[in-house]
Protein backbone atom coordinates (compact mmCIF):
# COMPACT_ATOMS: atom_id res chain seq x y z
CA UNK A 1 0.00 0.00 0.00
CA UNK A 2 2.54 2.67 0.78
CA UNK A 3 4.52 1.84 -2.36
CA UNK A 4 1.16 2.23 -4.42
CA UNK A 5 0.48 5.39 -2.23
CA UNK A 6 3.72 6.70 -3.10
CA UNK A 7 3.03 6.77 -7.15
CA UNK A 8 0.15 8.63 -6.75
CA UNK A 9 1.67 11.06 -4.38
CA UNK A 10 1.34 14.07 -6.69
CA UNK A 11 -2.05 13.27 -7.15
CA UNK A 12 -3.69 13.32 -3.90
CA UNK A 13 -1.55 15.46 -2.18
CA UNK A 14 -2.23 18.48 -4.28
CA UNK A 15 -6.20 17.14 -4.58
CA UNK A 16 -6.60 17.35 -0.65
CA UNK A 17 -8.84 20.35 0.14
CA UNK A 18 -10.24 20.47 -3.36
CA UNK A 19 -14.15 19.67 -4.53
CA UNK A 20 -13.66 17.56 -7.52
CA UNK A 21 -16.74 17.35 -10.11
CA UNK A 22 -20.08 15.98 -10.59
CA UNK A 23 -22.60 16.15 -8.35
CA UNK A 24 -19.82 17.41 -5.11
CA UNK A 25 -21.04 20.66 -3.81
CA UNK A 26 -20.27 22.97 -1.17
CA UNK A 27 -24.06 24.44 0.34
CA UNK A 28 -25.25 26.89 2.72
CA UNK A 29 -28.55 25.91 4.01
CA UNK A 30 -31.29 27.25 6.30
CA UNK A 31 -33.15 24.64 8.91
CA UNK A 32 -36.62 25.00 10.21
CA UNK A 33 -35.15 27.17 12.65
CA UNK A 34 -33.46 29.24 10.85
CA UNK A 35 -30.27 28.17 11.67
CA UNK A 36 -27.51 27.90 9.35
CA UNK A 37 -25.61 24.88 8.36
CA UNK A 38 -22.54 24.06 5.90
CA UNK A 39 -22.72 21.24 3.97
CA UNK A 40 -20.64 19.57 1.44
CA UNK A 41 -20.62 16.40 -0.62
CA UNK A 42 -17.20 14.94 -1.95
CA UNK A 43 -14.87 11.99 -2.26
CA UNK A 44 -11.29 10.37 -2.22
CA UNK A 45 -10.71 12.57 -5.17
CA UNK A 46 -8.57 10.80 -8.44
CA UNK A 47 -6.89 8.78 -5.41
CA UNK A 48 -9.60 6.66 -4.50
CA UNK A 49 -10.37 5.92 -8.41
CA UNK A 50 -6.82 5.03 -8.95
CA UNK A 51 -7.07 2.34 -5.77
CA UNK A 52 -10.02 0.84 -7.36
CA UNK A 53 -8.70 0.79 -10.95
CA UNK A 54 -5.44 -0.97 -9.28
CA UNK A 55 -7.14 -3.34 -7.53
CA UNK A 56 -9.81 -4.66 -10.42
CA UNK A 57 -6.70 -5.12 -12.59
CA UNK A 58 -5.36 -7.38 -9.94
CA UNK A 59 -8.44 -9.15 -9.24
CA UNK A 60 -9.07 -9.88 -12.79
CA UNK A 61 -5.41 -11.43 -13.06
CA UNK A 62 -5.78 -13.41 -9.68
CA UNK A 63 -9.18 -14.85 -10.98
CA UNK A 64 -7.73 -15.66 -14.92
CA UNK A 65 -9.90 -18.27 -16.19
CA UNK A 66 -12.77 -17.94 -13.39
CA UNK A 67 -13.48 -14.50 -14.73
CA UNK A 68 -15.57 -16.37 -17.36
CA UNK A 69 -17.91 -16.84 -15.12
CA UNK A 70 -18.75 -13.58 -14.43
CA UNK A 71 -21.26 -11.08 -16.20
CA UNK A 72 -18.80 -8.49 -16.29
CA UNK A 73 -15.10 -8.71 -16.18
CA UNK A 74 -14.77 -5.65 -13.67
CA UNK A 75 -17.11 -7.79 -10.47
CA UNK A 76 -14.00 -9.28 -10.17
CA UNK A 77 -12.80 -10.09 -6.41
CA UNK A 78 -10.62 -11.06 -4.09
CA UNK A 79 -11.57 -13.76 -1.50
CA UNK A 80 -11.11 -13.63 2.34
CA UNK A 81 -7.46 -14.39 2.93
CA UNK A 82 -6.13 -14.30 -0.98
CA UNK A 83 -2.98 -12.77 -1.13
CA UNK A 84 -4.27 -9.26 -1.90
CA UNK A 85 -7.19 -9.41 -0.08
CA UNK A 86 -5.51 -7.43 3.59
CA UNK A 87 -4.23 -5.13 1.13
CA UNK A 88 -7.20 -4.34 -0.47
CA UNK A 89 -8.96 -3.71 2.55
CA UNK A 90 -5.92 -1.48 4.11
CA UNK A 91 -6.38 0.62 0.51
CA UNK A 92 -10.14 1.08 1.09
CA UNK A 93 -9.81 2.31 4.49
CA UNK A 94 -6.89 4.63 3.70
CA UNK A 95 -8.99 5.93 0.67
CA UNK A 96 -11.98 6.42 3.22
CA UNK A 97 -9.82 8.00 5.60
CA UNK A 98 -8.51 10.64 3.20
CA UNK A 99 -11.96 11.46 1.81
CA UNK A 100 -13.16 12.10 5.44
CA UNK A 101 -9.81 14.30 6.01
CA UNK A 102 -10.59 15.92 2.77
CA UNK A 103 -14.01 16.94 3.89
CA UNK A 104 -12.69 18.21 7.08
CA UNK A 105 -10.00 20.65 5.20
CA UNK A 106 -13.05 21.91 2.72
CA UNK A 107 -15.10 22.60 6.01
CA UNK A 108 -12.07 24.60 8.01
CA UNK A 109 -12.00 26.74 4.50
CA UNK A 110 -15.42 27.73 4.35
CA UNK A 111 -16.01 28.64 7.89
CA UNK A 112 -12.78 30.48 7.83
CA UNK A 113 -13.95 32.42 4.82
CA UNK A 114 -17.32 32.78 6.19
CA UNK A 115 -15.56 34.17 9.38
CA UNK A 116 -13.71 36.56 7.56
CA UNK A 117 -16.76 38.45 5.33
CA UNK A 118 -19.16 37.97 8.40
CA UNK A 119 -20.06 39.07 11.81
CA UNK A 120 -18.50 36.46 14.40
CA UNK A 121 -20.29 33.68 14.67
CA UNK A 122 -19.37 30.21 16.81
CA UNK A 123 -20.36 26.50 15.34
CA UNK A 124 -23.25 24.90 17.66
CA UNK A 125 -22.96 21.65 16.55
CA UNK A 126 -20.71 18.88 16.33
CA UNK A 127 -20.13 18.40 12.51
CA UNK A 128 -21.88 14.55 10.94
CA UNK A 129 -19.41 12.66 8.59
CA UNK A 130 -21.14 10.03 5.96
CA UNK A 131 -19.53 7.99 3.76
CA UNK A 132 -21.74 6.78 1.30
CA UNK A 133 -19.75 4.39 -1.20
CA UNK A 134 -17.57 2.25 0.97
CA UNK A 135 -17.20 -1.01 2.48
CA UNK A 136 -16.28 -2.21 6.32
CA UNK A 137 -16.97 -4.88 9.16
CA UNK A 138 -20.14 -4.40 10.87
CA UNK A 139 -21.97 -7.75 12.83
CA UNK A 140 -25.28 -8.66 11.33
CA UNK A 141 -27.23 -11.34 12.59
CA UNK A 142 -25.10 -12.75 14.45
CA UNK A 143 -22.08 -12.75 11.54
CA UNK A 144 -18.84 -10.24 11.52
CA UNK A 145 -19.22 -9.33 7.49
CA UNK A 146 -18.36 -7.08 5.12
CA UNK A 147 -21.08 -4.50 4.35
CA UNK A 148 -20.57 -2.47 0.98
CA UNK A 149 -22.87 0.99 0.79
CA UNK A 150 -23.30 2.11 -2.99
CA UNK A 151 -25.01 5.11 -2.81
CA UNK A 152 -26.32 4.48 0.84
CA UNK A 153 -25.06 5.69 4.72
CA UNK A 154 -25.07 3.82 7.72
CA UNK A 155 -28.59 4.49 9.47
CA UNK A 156 -27.81 2.39 12.84
CA UNK A 157 -30.19 3.34 15.92
CA UNK A 158 -29.62 7.13 16.67
CA UNK A 159 -26.80 7.70 14.28
CA UNK A 160 -27.33 11.05 12.77
CA UNK A 161 -26.62 11.21 8.91
CA UNK A 162 -27.36 13.37 5.92
CA UNK A 163 -29.64 12.63 3.03
CA UNK A 164 -29.07 15.30 0.34
CA UNK A 165 -32.28 16.09 -2.80
CA UNK A 166 -30.61 18.31 -5.19
CA UNK A 167 -29.04 21.95 -5.73
CA UNK A 168 -33.11 23.05 -5.94
CA UNK A 169 -34.44 20.91 -2.97
CA UNK A 170 -34.08 19.99 0.24
CA UNK A 171 -31.96 17.98 2.12
CA UNK A 172 -32.43 16.13 5.37
CA UNK A 173 -30.45 15.45 9.13
CA UNK A 174 -31.67 12.25 9.93
CA UNK A 175 -31.72 9.60 12.96
CA UNK A 176 -31.26 6.18 12.28
CA UNK A 177 -33.76 3.55 13.34
CA UNK A 178 -31.08 0.60 13.23
CA UNK A 179 -33.64 -1.46 10.93
CA UNK A 180 -32.08 -5.19 10.08
CA UNK A 181 -33.43 -5.77 6.84
CA UNK A 182 -31.46 -2.80 5.11
CA UNK A 183 -28.62 -3.75 7.24
CA UNK A 184 -28.90 -0.24 9.15
CA UNK A 185 -28.76 1.63 5.82
CA UNK A 186 -30.64 4.29 4.26
CA UNK A 187 -30.29 6.19 0.60
CA UNK A 188 -27.59 8.71 0.62
CA UNK A 189 -29.86 11.15 -1.59
CA UNK A 190 -32.70 11.37 -3.83
CA UNK A 191 -30.94 9.51 -6.62
CA UNK A 192 -31.11 10.43 -10.41
CA UNK A 193 -34.10 9.35 -12.65
CA UNK A 194 -32.42 10.03 -15.93
CA UNK A 195 -28.77 9.98 -17.13
CA UNK A 196 -26.59 13.19 -17.29
CA UNK A 197 -26.53 12.60 -21.22
CA UNK A 198 -30.38 12.42 -20.99
CA UNK A 199 -30.64 15.43 -18.94
CA UNK A 200 -28.83 17.77 -21.02
CA UNK A 201 -30.56 16.94 -23.88
CA UNK A 202 -33.85 17.37 -22.23
CA UNK A 203 -33.07 20.76 -20.47
CA UNK A 204 -31.28 24.24 -20.92
CA UNK A 205 -29.82 26.88 -19.11
CA UNK A 206 -33.74 28.48 -18.88
CA UNK A 207 -34.64 25.55 -17.29
CA UNK A 208 -31.98 25.78 -14.95
CA UNK A 209 -32.65 29.12 -13.84
CA UNK A 210 -36.27 28.38 -13.31
CA UNK A 211 -35.65 25.43 -11.21
CA UNK A 212 -32.75 27.12 -9.01
CA UNK A 213 -34.73 29.99 -8.56
CA UNK A 214 -34.08 31.96 -4.78
CA UNK A 215 -30.91 29.31 -4.96
CA UNK A 216 -27.16 31.28 -5.43
CA UNK A 217 -25.60 29.18 -7.63
CA UNK A 218 -23.95 28.62 -11.37
CA UNK A 219 -27.06 28.61 -13.80
CA UNK A 220 -24.82 27.98 -16.86
CA UNK A 221 -25.29 25.45 -19.56
CA UNK A 222 -22.19 23.31 -18.11
CA UNK A 223 -24.47 21.78 -14.92
CA UNK A 224 -27.57 21.35 -16.83
CA UNK A 225 -27.06 17.92 -16.11
CA UNK A 226 -27.23 18.45 -12.32
CA UNK A 227 -30.81 19.80 -12.95
CA UNK A 228 -33.11 19.26 -9.85
CA UNK A 229 -35.72 17.85 -12.80
CA UNK A 230 -33.02 15.31 -13.32
CA UNK A 231 -33.20 14.08 -9.83
CA UNK A 232 -36.30 12.05 -7.86
CA UNK A 233 -38.24 13.41 -5.86
CA UNK A 234 -36.57 13.90 -2.48
CA UNK A 235 -39.96 13.84 -0.64
CA UNK A 236 -41.16 10.61 -1.83
CA UNK A 237 -37.94 9.14 -1.14
CA UNK A 238 -37.58 10.66 2.41
CA UNK A 239 -41.24 8.80 2.70
CA UNK A 240 -40.90 5.49 1.33
CA UNK A 241 -37.28 5.05 4.00
CA UNK A 242 -39.62 6.42 7.05
CA UNK A 243 -39.31 2.83 8.21
CA UNK A 244 -35.26 3.14 8.23
CA UNK A 245 -35.21 7.12 9.72
CA UNK A 246 -36.64 9.98 11.16
CA UNK A 247 -36.16 13.41 10.24
CA UNK A 248 -34.11 15.44 12.53
CA UNK A 249 -33.92 18.50 10.30
CA UNK A 250 -34.92 19.67 7.07
CA UNK A 251 -32.37 21.80 5.06
CA UNK A 252 -33.01 24.29 2.40
CA UNK A 253 -29.87 25.88 0.39
CA UNK A 254 -29.76 28.92 -0.06
CA UNK A 255 -25.71 29.10 -1.83
CA UNK A 256 -24.84 26.02 -3.81
CA UNK A 257 -21.13 25.70 -5.25
CA UNK A 258 -20.93 22.69 -7.61
CA UNK A 259 -17.11 21.72 -8.84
Amino acid sequence: LTKMVRNFHRTWGRQLGTLGGGNHFIELCLDENEDVWIMLHSGSRGIGNAIGRYFINLAKKDMGNQLGYLPDKDLAYFTDGAQHFDDYVEAVNWAQDYAMINRREMMRMVVKSLQAELPPFVATKEAINCHHNYVQKEMHYGENVFITRKGAISAATDELGIIPGSMGAKSFIVRGKGMKASFCSCSHGAGRKMSRSAAKRQFNRFDLEALTEGVECRKDKGIVDEIPAAYKDIDKVMKDQHDLVEVVHTLKQVVCVKG
